[in-house]
């Protein structure tokens, strides 16, 4: 059974940084795209950052420059080392991987990340 589980979440102030983890289990890791979205409350699922097979990285304009997505293959992990952070971070943060060929979708069940004073 494929598993995303992440971690990494909690509360973080207002120009800090937190960095999230997501472990994937029963999937060839290698072979997916993998990405972070998340859900600011009351509002709808938005991306966050991808990284593909091959490394290559995209970012939403919200988070360009304090946001790094990060993979590492051998141990089937994905990470978003988070920056600066501002309330507008706050929301459930969902890890989330999709073969590029034929568009199979997993999803994590999220790890809340709110920012506050």
């Amino acid at each position: 059974q494929v598993q995303l589980v992440e971690s990494g979440g909690g509360l973080g102030q207002p120009g800090g940084s937190l960095r999230l983890s997501c472990a994937a289990s029963a999937i060839i890791f290698n072979t997916y795209d993998m990405g972070w979205y998340r859900q600011p409350p009351g509002k709808q699922r938005e991306l966050v950052a991808t990284i593909t097979t091959g490394g290559r990285t995209t970012y939403a304009d919200s988070v360009k420059g304090r946001f790094t997505v990060a993979r590492t293959n051998v141990q089937n992990t994905v990470s978003l080392q988070m920056s600066n952070l501002s309330a507008e971070d706050t929301a459930v943060y969902y890890c989330n991987a999709k073969h590029p060929r034929f568009g199979i979708n997993y999803w994590g069940k999220g790890t809340l990340v709110t920012v506050s004073s």
